[in-house]
């Protein structure tokens, strides 16, 4: 049945595209291409119908036409205080960003002009002041203690009107957005679960609250729970780039690799047309195409995923709104990276290029990556100078002061590192080393378009010809990261060689139904196969 809600949603998804004359701009977005969101506001009809839509693209994340949006708002009625509340909001991207300091300066500017238009209700007044703690006090405080006394703020809001939906969602969303690093427990997911669970109970085509439940169970722990959100999401607001993308990250956590091409597909295409009609966010679609990638590689269809890094090769730099990040030189950096690593193709690992405008994330990425290449090809004195750039990287991150920078970069070189230390015959602490991260991604949830670090503990092990304790790393990490090609042929693998050849023969299964109908020449996917063959 999904499959042809997914048929919908994409043929939905084109012909709302179809229609639309590529001159005409945002406000031409109608209910059926955003969702329904009616946010009560004392502005003039006209600004209150455009106000509407721009909280519908602030709930899709879709910050940059949001602003405009809002912009045009408050030139429709210069005395909507919300319009300026909404242009602050927009500046703010709560789950993947820290403002800076010149953007935080533009949002307290629209904020003292909000103060100034004097919002005429109580409640728009404290929508605009919770707002005001986040951008307020940055010399003093830094991101994570604003954006907690921010949902403090929030809270306030919600419980003080709790029959407005919008109060509720927003709410939810900055407990997302406050949640402490590392935070095991999800304390502040199953708050906002609790919240939003009720809200889309009673408003099913609200694009915030499927939005927010897709990114509230976004672990691997929580996943399932947020199949209905994903599922509908998509229906809701279909022309919305990241609302047809978001979905996909439940659909990687529980290995729907079809429904995660399917999803990422429509949003690349949705965010294509979207620029031909001038409008903004057209770096989105490396994120998307992040996704797209891995969920080819997990299901045998590599001449796919080398087609959209061929394409990413001809395109132009791109931003993320006020993101210094050179998307483009993200793909470039990430994409060929990971194909390699994922096909174990260990000399094209060790000789990638490094992109000198990428990103020093992003360069961190391709040394790991060139790092375990050199290591795993006996080049150990390549391996040793490819880990020393990543000490470089890191060192810069501290220096800046950019703690989950820093976090992500000493994740890629502990896992760097101890294939450097396998090399070396140091097997104890390399091992020790790749648990460390795995027992820490396994904690948190950490997201994955990259080889989980329990499954290189795995393939470490089994290298070692201890396939009874790769076997158990194995079926540890496929829960946690079901259907993914290299885990399940390991998993294969490792029974076999530990005697548990009817496991063996289930893992090969599993991983044959998994790349079904593609035309993958990995020598894996023949071999696995054949052993299902065999077993008939």
């Amino acid at each position: 049945m999904h499959r042809l809600i997914w048929a919908f949603c994409i043929a939905a998804l084109f012909s709302s595209i179809a229609v639309a004359d590529e001159e005409h701009h945002h406000e031409d977005l109608t209910q059926e291409q955003l969702g329904t969101v009616h946010f009560a506001v004392s502005c003039t009809a006209d600004a209150q119908k455009t106000f509407d839509k721009g909280v519908a693209l602030l709930h899709s994340f879709w910050y940059e036409e949001a602003e405009k949006t809002f912009v045009n708002a408050a030139k429709q009625d210069p005395a909507c205080a919300m319009a300026y509340w909404g242009e602050a909001m927009s500046h703010w991207h709560q789950l993947w960003d820290q403002p800076n300091e010149a953007t935080i300066q533009r949002g307290l500017a629209e904020l003292k002009r909000a103060d100034k238009a004097q919002a005429k209700t109580e409640r728009e007044r404290d929508y605009i002041q919770a707002l005001t703690v986040f951008y307020s006090n940055n010399a003093n405080a830094d991101h994570d203690a604003r954006a907690r006394a921010y949902s403090k703020a929030m809270k306030k809001v919600y419980q003080k009107y709790p029959d407005d939906h919008e109060a509720a969602a927003f709410y939810a969303l900055s407990l997302l957005a406050s949640e402490p690093d590392g935070d095991t427990t999800f304390a502040n997911r199953k708050q906002a679960a609790a919240i939003l669970e009720k809200l889309f109970a009673e408003e099913p085509n609200h694009p915030g609250v499927a939005h927010y439940l897709i990114h509230t169970y976004d672990k691997p722990q929580m996943a399932e729970l947020g199949l209905p959100a994903a599922r509908r999401y998509a229906q809701i607001a279909p022309f919305a780039p990241h609302a047809v993308h978001m979905p996909s990250h439940i659909f990687a956590r529980v290995g729907d690799w079809p429904d995660d091409i399917q999803s990422n597909l429509a949003s690349i295409a949705a965010t294509r047309k979207a620029a031909e009609m001038q409008m903004e966010g057209e770096g989105h679609q490396f994120h998307a195409m992040d996704f797209l990638i891995y969920a080819y590689l997990q299901s045998g269809r590599e001449t796919d995923a080398l087609k959209v890094m061929e394409e990413v090769k001809t395109m132009p730099a791109m931003h993320m709104g006020d993101m210094d990040r050179d998307m483009q030189a993200f793909g470039m950096s990430k994409f060929p990276a990971m194909y390699a690593i994922e096909l174990h193709q260990w000399a094209d690992a060790a000789a990638l290029p490094v992109i000198a405008k990428a990103a020093p994330l992003d360069r961190a990425y391709t040394y790991w990556a060139k790092t375990i290449g050199c290591a795993r090809s006996s080049d150990l004195a390549g391996a040793k100078k490819n880990l020393a750039q990543i000490e470089a990287i890191r060192k810069n991150y501290v220096t800046r002061r950019m703690p989950y920078a820093v976090e992500y970069v000493e994740m890629l070189q502990q896992e760097a590192s101890a294939w450097v230390l396998h090399g070396e015959g140091k097997n104890e602490q390399a091992t020790a080393v790749l648990r460390k991260v795995a027992d820490h991604e396994d904690a948190v949830g950490e997201e994955q378009t990259s080889i989980p670090a329990r499954e290189m503990l795995a393939d470490m092990l089994l290298e070692m010809k201890h396939p009874e304790q790769a076997l158990a790393e194995y079926r540890g990490d496929l829960k946690f990261n079901p259907k993914r090609f290299n885990g399940l042929y390991g998993a294969g693998q490792a029974a076999e060689m530990a005697g548990q050849p009817s496991e063996a023969a289930e893992y090969y299964s599993v991983l044959v139904k998994t790349c079904e109908g593609s035309s993958s020449a990995r020598p894996e996917f023949a071999k696995a196969k054949q052993a299902v063959l065999a077993e008939k």
